[in-house]
């Protein structure tokens, strides 16, 4: 008698993940209402720099670091090996991040909010929008895209290859691309405060995670470290982020009330960009007939953003208070739903997918 396979339960988010939307929206309030309550407070806060004039805010930093670090040490660098046998995949992603993502968003925002926006934009603000999008864009996402990956069934080792050489590359060309491109949209960005907030939010936290994780992992093996060790920092991630969004809607609360028509139209152009690399990258990995379970992923990489470091940056580079990040709390904002979905998306088109790639 022939017995039809046990369907796979469908992929789900874990509770925090599943209501990321929520509580993104619940700090918000609870943040705003901070900001407005106690304005003294959250000024005194928002003037915790490392050193005057720096904009690195401390306690944002120490919040983001701890955000930061327990992303990196999920990192295999080992599985960089893994590339040569499917590099169609990891080369198309890397086109899309990096030579498509942050110049498309640039253009964006250069026809949105300095033209067809213009009537409701200063265009000093317009600018300054410009570049919180620019560095919004031009850091890749890191950590959700596991998630991503993970409901649309994505090939896990290869999306670790993705985001293991996206953050390589972050190291080197993150900084030039964000001073470049602000320069081409006429915003001037302090080449050293930038080059200390890629130190400070990428190179430090990369390094201590490689070296934790390669200590660890030789002194109790890789199965204590994943399924021990890793988890143990979830809770501390899960606050770090939500203290994180709480202090950033405080910091914007007067933003995010006098100006909430330009979150509207902030995101208009956010939107259109994920949309369009998520398909220009799945359709060319069906054209390069690449397997779904790497394009899946790949798109998704090509959508999503770094925005707990783009809201670091922006907020080093142009204040607590600044249009560039209210920018990037836009892209926070509606990250979650967005990438949801793409990733409905591609699971429903699954079936033409391998029907093209296959051919």
């Amino acid at each position: 008698m022939n017995t039809a396979p046990t369907a796979e339960p469908p992929k789900r988010l874990n509770f925090f993940e599943r209501y990321l939307s929520l509580w993104v929206f619940v700090c918000m309030l609870v943040g705003v209402a901070l900001g407005k309550m106690l304005p003294n407070i959250i000024d005194s806060l928002s003037r915790m720099e490392f050193g005057n004039g720096s904009h690195v805010n401390i306690p944002i930093a120490v919040l983001i670091w701890l955000m930061i670090f327990p992303m990196m040490l999920k990192i295999d660098f080992s599985s960089l090996g893994g590339i040569a046998k499917k590099p169609k995949g990891l080369l198309i992603t890397l086109f899309v991040n990096w030579l498509v993502k942050p110049f498309s968003m640039a253009l964006l925002a250069w026809i949105f909010l300095q033209h067809v926006f213009s009537a409701w934009i200063e265009p000093q603000m317009a600018k300054n929008y410009t570049a919180g999008l620019i560095i919004l864009a031009a850091a890749p996402c890191t950590a959700m895209v596991f998630v991503w990956s993970y409901l649309t069934d994505g090939d896990p080792v290869y999306t670790l290859v993705q985001v293991a050489v996206n953050d390589l590359i972050m190291l080197v060309a993150f900084a030039p691309i964000v001073m470049f491109l602000c320069g081409v949209a006429d915003v001037i960005v302090p080449n050293q405060v930038l080059i200390t907030s890629v130190l400070v939010f990428i190179v430090i936290p990369l390094l201590a995670g490689y070296l934790t994780r390669k200590a660890l992992v030789k002194a109790h093996g890789i199965e204590w470290f994943e399924q021990v060790f890793l988890p143990r920092f979830q809770p501390l991630t899960v606050v770090a982020l939500l203290a994180t969004l709480v202090l950033i809607f405080a910091f914007q609360a007067d933003n995010l009330t006098t100006r909430w028509n330009a979150v509207i139209l902030l995101a208009i152009p956010i939107l259109v960009q994920v949309y369009c690399n998520s398909g220009l990258t799945y359709l060319l990995m069906r054209r390069c007939k690449v397997p779904h379970s790497i394009a899946a992923p790949g798109a998704l990489i090509g959508a999503s953003n770094f925005f707990e470091l783009a809201v670091a940056v922006a907020i080093t580079l142009f204040g607590p208070h600044s249009g560039a990040a209210l920018a990037c709390v836009v892209g926070v904002l509606v990250e979650v739903p967005v990438m949801l979905s793409v990733c409905r998306a591609c699971n429903a088109s699954r079936a033409w997918y391998q029907r093209g790639a296959n051919a």
